[in-house]
């Protein structure tokens, strides 16, 4: 017994519409080309499935009790063709994720090797940027979303709060302060520091004691953490910075204290467009983003 979608399409929709010429109009097909499919689905079953009445077309009781069942059938061949299409978007899609150029080059390579071994035609592009330059390009469409530090948003773009860091200091292991697990701000003060251009140290400014600013006024301010931590291995001084460049700081093996008195935290976000849908494959990569960076898996909060 052979049934085609299109016939069980034919009986469903001649059933829900009561008339021939209504039917085949909505499925765009000849009165006499529906009649033709509705006759084959009867001879398959061997039943009639429809009988006129003086005024319009009704089921047969035979018909009445086939056609639930074929409805049913009808919905589940729906809903598999649609995960079918999701699957394929979801795993063949293309995502663009901005990424300030720290996060970019310590955390989202692991990530994204860890989702294409569910994934793997998945083609993640990242869009590695100034930390000034994530929300530019989720506003111009030019990124899918943008993952970067707390920044004022336009009206038409949305933040989603995705972790918070403590800052840390880096040293030498041989510096006379390495042993300690948690330094002060205070202790910095006669310390060379070494701090990073721009919004990084500005945000961190606003955020220590005003005593304390004096500390980053004075500071050796360069334009890359890499060059930061090049100048801490050679001993000209103290770096800080946060814990996704750890792998790097053991590579040149440096040490991390967590700073104190006060404990400052850098804030991170999820931006996108408030306007915008975001694809299968964007959606997808972004709640498996969101799901392991919540657990865990690559820092802890509390680090």
């Amino acid at each position: 017994m052979n049934i085609s979608f299109r016939q069980l399409r034919a009986f469903v929709t001649v059933a829900r519409k009561g008339s021939f010429t209504s039917a085949a109009e909505s499925l765009f097909l000849t009165q006499s080309a529906l009649s033709g499919l509705i006759k084959e689905l009867e001879q398959t079953w061997e039943v009639k499935l429809f009988e006129r009445t003086t005024r319009r077309l009704v089921l047969t009781s035979a018909g009445q009790e086939l056609y639930p069942k074929a409805q049913q059938i009808l919905m589940q061949i729906e809903e598999i063709n649609t995960q079918a299409k999701s699957y394929r978007a979801i795993h063949q899609g293309r995502v663009r994720v901005a990424c300030s150029q720290q996060l970019a080059a310590f955390l989202l390579p692991e990530l994204i090797a860890e989702y294409q071994l569910i994934t793997p035609s998945t083609h993640i592009d990242i869009m590695d940027c100034g930390v000034e330059n994530v929300i530019p390009l989720v506003d111009e469409g030019e990124a899918d979303w943008g993952i970067g530090p707390e920044r004022e948003v336009r009206s038409n773009i949305s933040s989603e709060n995705l972790f918070s860091l403590p800052f840390h200091a880096v040293l030498k292991k041989e510096h006379r302060l390495a042993k300690q697990s948690t330094l002060t701000w205070a202790e910095l003060i006669h310390e060379p520091l070494i701090t990073l251009k721009g919004p990084f140290s500005e945000r961190l400014a606003e955020q220590i004691h005003v005593s304390q600013q004096s500390i980053l006024e004075k500071a050796n301010k360069v334009n890359y953490m890499s060059t930061a931590l090049s100048m801490v291995n050679a001993g000209l001084g103290i770096t800080i910075c946060l814990p996704y460049s750890k792998k790097q700081i053991d590579q040149y093996d440096l040490v991390m204290c967590k700073m104190v008195k006060p404990s400052i935290s850098r804030k991170f976000y999820i931006f996108q467009r408030k306007s915008a849908v975001l694809s299968d494959a964007a959606q997808h990569f972004k709640d498996f983003v969101v799901s392991r960076l919540n657990k865990g898996k690559y820092f802890t909060q509390q680090e």
